[in-house]
């Protein structure tokens, strides 16, 4: 068929959470996001860029997508012929970093091409492997332990499968035993967002007589050798997310053993195409991913969605009901959970949800296109 973009729009939004949500990295109570559209023969494919509004995660931030996007991958973009939306990425690689603003203009193209022919973005990917994604959820570090056993108490009678809490020195071990002994038969995992080092090491073994699922990413960014180290000093999986940004470094990555499962985020390998080759890459070695999530809204929401139809995403995910994030979402209907903690798979062409024009205009920061 081919597909050749005609005009890219971005829109800067910003949206208060709910309740806050705090990490190692810090505190945060409400979201500015880039939305990416694109359009070709009057149809529109939008994107969601997942970076955070500090350069905290990684090096992107909303600022900075804001003008990657514009000022370099969407020139890029523009009025080539592309084969298929496999090609964006590429057409975009020479940009050294910023996964989070080319994997965001890279999903809009998907959802594009995937509304020309009239398919589900979960089809057009090659998912479909199940029709309701298991759902988990991430809770932040919390003002106080009774606070936290509330929450986790709230998401358990919600039907979630899964609980995340978020760790760091001075809030893992003594809070995790409180959390067993209340709930001592709960899928539990922690994740640390790189806040420890390897010398840490005994304080992480302490974490291993709780049962937990994962550790995910304990160490720093781009210590792989040193998970590695980690790992076989641990019974619990570690399980790495921001050390992974493309299917090579999971590939090196699996072969030390420094990690046992891989978080899949579509921002934070750039994209569809990649996030399928890391998907495969750790499919091939018998390691587990699941979907990572980046407080998205109703978008990037949508697309992991469609990501986690994928295979080998046989555990449950980040994604979970619009609700527990924002008063109201840019797409309808919202994202709801079935009572046994699944989202049903939607069919419609595209990602699968309407989107909230007006809701979208109301918010906006800024609005600005690039033909």
């Amino acid at each position: 068929m081919g597909i050749q973009i005609e005009q890219i729009t971005l829109h800067q939004i910003r949206m208060p959470l709910v309740h806050f949500f705090e990490t190692s990295f810090g505190r945060t109570t409400e979201r500015h996001m880039v939305l990416v559209e694109v359009k070709a023969g009057g149809i529109s494919g939008w994107g969601e860029v997942t970076a955070g509004e500090n350069p905290f995660y990684n090096e992107e931030w909303t600022e900075s997508a804001w003008l990657i996007v514009r000022d370099y991958a969407a020139p890029r973009v523009l009025n080539y012929r592309f084969e298929n939306a496999e090609g964006v990425g590429a057409r975009t690689a020479h940009i050294r970093g910023h996964n989070m603003a080319r994997g965001g203009l890279e999903a809009a193209v998907w959802d594009l091409e995937a509304r020309m022919l009239g398919l589900p973005l979960y089809r057009h990917i090659g998912g479909g492997a199940r029709r309701e994604i298991p759902c988990g959820v991430s809770i932040g570090i919390q003002d106080s332990v009774p606070q936290l056993l509330q929450k986790i108490e709230t998401e358990l009678a919600a039907g979630y499968k899964r609980i995340k809490m978020k760790i760091k020195p001075g809030w893992d071990v003594d809070v995790i035993r409180q959390v067993r002994q209340k709930f001592p038969d709960i899928l539990l995992m922690a994740d640390a967002n790189s806040a420890y080092t390897l010398e840490d090491a005994p304080r992480l073994k302490c974490l291993d007589e709780f049962g937990l699922m994962m550790i995910e990413q304990p160490l720093a960014h781009d210590e792989i050798i040193d998970h590695a180290k980690l790992q076989a000093q641990l019974k619990t999986p570690i399980c790495l997310d921001e050390c992974i940004r493309s299917a090579h470094q999971a590939a090196q990555a699996l072969e030390m053993d420094a990690g046992r499962i891989v978080n899949i985020k579509l921002g934070r390998v750039g994209g569809f195409a990649e996030a399928k080759r890391v998907h495969d890459v750790a499919q091939k070695a018998g390691v587990p991913v699941w979907c990572g999530g980046m407080l998205e809204a109703g978008i990037g929401r949508a697309h992991n969605i469609a990501l986690a139809t994928l295979p080998n995403f046989v555990l449950p995910g980040d994604v979970s009901a619009s609700k527990r994030y924002w008063a109201r979402d840019i797409i309808h209907p919202a994202v709801e959970t079935t009572p046994q903690g699944t989202i049903a798979v939607r069919d419609e062409p595209g990602f699968g949800y309407d989107l909230d024009l007006d809701f979208i205009k109301s918010i906006a920061v800024r609005r600005e296109t690039v033909s």
